[in-house]
């Protein structure tokens, strides 16, 4: 696909929105308009319906028709009415839009409106904009190796997957921010408009900066019906729906109808008033200096659900039903009736007018149509890799920590990470190509340094004791982590660059959120006309084992578990054990592409281990010995491998290294500390995975190895299951026994601490039951005496609370 790839600019006064246009649509225009509506509604039907004889060239019959019959008809006309209608204003105003298609079902829309356009066929050369590949169009929707019935990696223009249902609105505003030319328009589906993360994401608008920032239009679809129920929106009343949405800070348009001609007219006249709207709101912000929140327009189309659809199928109501959902036509091979019904449908769109004889659309069909890249097809907003630039990541060695001696000063890893971050902030001034996005939470994850840099973004209004509020801040927080997650996959799908900081316990709410771009990064890497985009970029922090005062609420590791199941190719997962080895981590996967990358490091004082040198070599590896941290010499093999990943668990058993080191110094430890987790599996599940023979060369392949892991301890299990030694691997992690107590005391009431470490190593080395009894008993009481210590003065035994590394 060749297109132009404009990179974001200094916004201009009023970008391509053109001179008012005419309150009415002129008949030639009427024409061309519908005739656009009626081709993209022939082509989804037929997409969903046939595999051969697509202009109907001869009568239907049954071998005609796909023998299962997978796709949804219901929102297909509204899509195409609002594709065919963004058309119009992209062409006469010279628009850069982009459009995220909300409805779950609308595949056969989009991809009928893109195949008209010419994009298509520029994607994909094979499906010619002919009968040949119109046949081929028809066939390979939700056919066996062709395309999904949702709109979809695979669909030009596209930057939501249909089973993102919820998500349409945040990645539509994702997309606009720092792109001052961009109109998003987003199509919410009235099913999708029910769901949590789409009913908050409508206070966007009290961050979308109109200066800098472009314009979403959303465009709320009502047909009435989701699959067999009702729609919430579409029963209240008109004026509560209105009602609604301006309390939500929008100005709404409403387009009601079921006669096309009328319909088309309301629907360019709402469009111009909205585009005539955005326009004056950006040149009052841009040119006039107006700083009051704008009440931005929006569209609601109500139509019938199936609209220009069987009316009655078998005797029963359809089309403005829920019938009318996915296939209203259902037994069309074995049917006669149904099957003539079929072909009544198909010639009542009359496609001799439409397409001709060649089955090329005619002039009528494409007059609407835009040039070039202002396709929605074509737009390079939707193919954000091709508008990625390089981030400036200040040297790693400005923010280093000065290590001379592992153990001996401590640091917060985050805040250290901030003043990096704050550097990024500053060197993207200008572009503007990288936010920070988080669910209120970033000075309290220690980032706050950023704020140097830019403040928060935010357009409502604003009390004297706020702090850090900036209208044009790039610093994103809303108590929604849906919300943020939406933002920042729009951001990055149009070529951007970000990072999200949650609260580790409670990144939970976007799983589902993760699952879908995760499947969508899979999708692209195969895609060889989709370019790469920056990765999706998690910081969790405030996590499991520094929650000991809000308790047990607030403390659940098993995010890492989640994405681990997802595609090999696409996740990566970093534990950290310092502030030198996050920089280094953190430098690595905002540089990456195509990943969704999580990064677990704590915000409170923890020991520095490694030099920014040592920091590097080591994230380079991703797991490797600390040979500084054991007692192993010569030749010898280690008696025991003390293995770690995470902070907490890298300290618990730095901590009891050291007591083996004073209490049997005849033992030969080794320390592994493993910082990619994926280096555990094998490697031909996992690009970062070792070799059996890596493997056995670190954790040996038959002595015991005693394994301190920041999460659930059954990970490990699972990822090393098949190698050899896995039946000497012992792990200890997060038992899901947590409450409001003593930092320590949350390591010990789940066994990870270092006296329960020295024990295991005492129960599993050969030979040490009876040799270390004494030592053993010794642990447990230090054990039993720091249970009591906290209930009488709730801080940590002193010898917990000062330890230091004196290896």
């Amino acid at each position: 696909m060749s297109v132009d790839t404009p990179q974001p600019s200094a916004p201009s006064p009023a970008p391509g929105r053109g001179a008012p246009r005419p309150a009415a649509l002129g008949a030639d225009e009427l024409r061309t308009l519908d005739a656009h509506w009626r081709a993209a509604n022939y082509l989804a039907v037929g997409q969903i319906y046939l595999m051969a004889n697509p202009l109907l060239t001869e009568p239907l019959r049954p071998e005609h028709v796909k023998p299962r019959l997978l796709g949804h008809w219901g929102t297909s006309p509204g899509l195409n009415l609002v594709y065919t209608h963004l058309n119009r204003v992209i062409r006469a105003r010279e628009l850069d839009a982009l459009c995220v298609w909300g409805p779950g079902h609308g595949g056969p829309a989009v991809v009928a409106g893109s195949w008209l356009e010419g994009s298509y066929t520029e994607t994909y050369p094979d499906i010619t904009r002919d009968a040949a590949g119109m046949a081929r169009l028809f066939k390979q929707f939700s056919f066996p190796g062709g395309v999904p019935s949702h709109v979809a990696p695979e669909t030009p223009g596209s930057i939501h997957e249909g089973g993102e249902l919820g998500y349409s609105l945040s990645h539509a505003y994702g997309a606009a921010l720092d792109h001052p030319d961009l109109v998003a328009v987003c199509v919410v589906g009235d099913g999708e408009a029910e769901t949590g993360p789409l009913a908050t994401s409508w206070h966007s608008n009290k961050f979308l900066d109109p200066v800098h920032d472009g314009a979403v239009l959303p465009i709320l679809h009502l047909n009435g019906y989701k699959i067999a129920n009702p729609a919430v929106l579409a029963r209240i009343p008109d004026d509560e729906l209105d009602a609604l949405l301006r309390g939500y800070g929008h100005d709404p348009l409403h387009v009601i109808g079921d006669d096309p001609a009328a319909v088309h007219q309301a629907m360019a006249r709402a469009l111009d008033t909205a585009l005539d709207r955005i326009a004056a709101i950006q040149r009052a912000a841009r040119e006039d200096g107006a700083t009051e929140r704008p009440r931005w327009p929006m569209i609601v189309l109500r139509t019938p659900k199936g609209w220009t659809g069987p009316a009655e199928v078998d005797g029963l109501p359809v089309e403005n039903t829920w019938r009318a959902h996915q296939v209203p036509l259902p037994g069309v091979r074995d049917n006669p009736d149904h099957l003539r019904q079929l072909e009544a449908w198909l010639r009542s769109y009359r496609p001799e007018e439409l397409f001709d004889e060649d089955g090329r659309p005619r002039a009528d069909v494409l007059a609407c149509v835009p040039d070039g890249a202002r396709r929605l097809g074509a737009t390079p907003y939707a193919n954000g890799g091709l508008m990625l630039r390089e981030l400036p990541l200040p040297p790693l060695e400005r923010h280093a920590v000065e290590v001379d001696k592992p153990g001996a000063t401590m640091h917060e890893p985050t805040r250290v990470l901030g003043d990096l971050l704050e550097d990024v902030m500053r060197a993207t001034a200008d572009r503007r190509d990288f936010r920070l996005v988080g669910p209120d939470e970033t000075a309290s994850n220690r980032l706050q340094a950023v704020y140097e840099a830019s403040g928060k973004a935010w357009q409502a209004g604003t009390f004297d004791v706020d702090e850090d509020l900036d209208r044009h801040g790039r610093v994103m927080e809303i108590l929604s982590e849906h919300t943020c997650q939406g933002w920042l996959e729009g951001y990055l799908l149009t070529g951007r660059h970000g990072l999200f900081s949650c609260y580790e316990a409670f990144v939970h709410i976007v799983d589902s959120m993760v699952n879908q771009h995760v499947k969508w990064l899979r999708v692209t890497r195969r895609l060889p006309w989709r370019a790469p985009i920056a990765s999706l970029n998690y910081l969790l922090t405030s996590h499991v084992w520094r929650q000991d005062h809000n308790g047990f609420s607030h403390q659940d590791p098993g995010f890492v578990d989640h994405i681990l199941n997802k595609s090999p190719e696409a996740v990566r997962v970093y534990l950290p054990p310092d502030a030198n080895t996050l920089l280094s981590v953190a430098d690595h996967v905002l540089r990456s592409r195509d990943y969704v990358n999580v990064v677990v490091a704590g915000k409170q004082p923890c020991f520095d281990w490694l030099s920014m040198e040592q920091a590097k070599a080591h994230c380079a590896r991703g797991a490797g010995i600390w040979d500084w941290a054991g007692t192993e010499t010569g030749d010898r093999e280690p008696d025991v491998v003390l293995a770690c990943a995470g902070d907490v668990p890298t300290q618990e058993v730095m901590a009891a290294a050291q007591l083996l080191r004073r209490h049997l110094p005849e033992l030969a430890v080794r320390v592994v500390n493993v910082v990619d987790i994926a280096r555990l599996l094998p490697r031909g599940e996992h690009p970062h995975g070792m070799s059996d023979f890596e493997y056995d060369g670190l954790f040996t392949a038959g002595k015991p190895v005693i394994f301190a892991y920041h999460g659930y301890p059954w990970l490990i299990h699972r990822l090393a299951y098949s190698r050899t030694g896995h039946h000497h691997l012992h792990v200890r992690g997060y038992k899901e026994i947590g409450t409001t107590t003593t930092p320590f005391d949350m390591v010990v009431r789940n066994d990870l601490d270092r006296y329960r470490l020295v024990m295991d190593v005492i129960d599993r080395v050969p030979g040490l039951a009876v040799r270390a009894a004494a030592v053993r008993q010794r642990m447990e009481d230090v054990r039993l005496r720091h249970h009591d210590w906290i209930r009488e003065h709730g801080t940590d035994l002193p010898e917990v609370a000062d330890w230091t590394w004196d290896g």
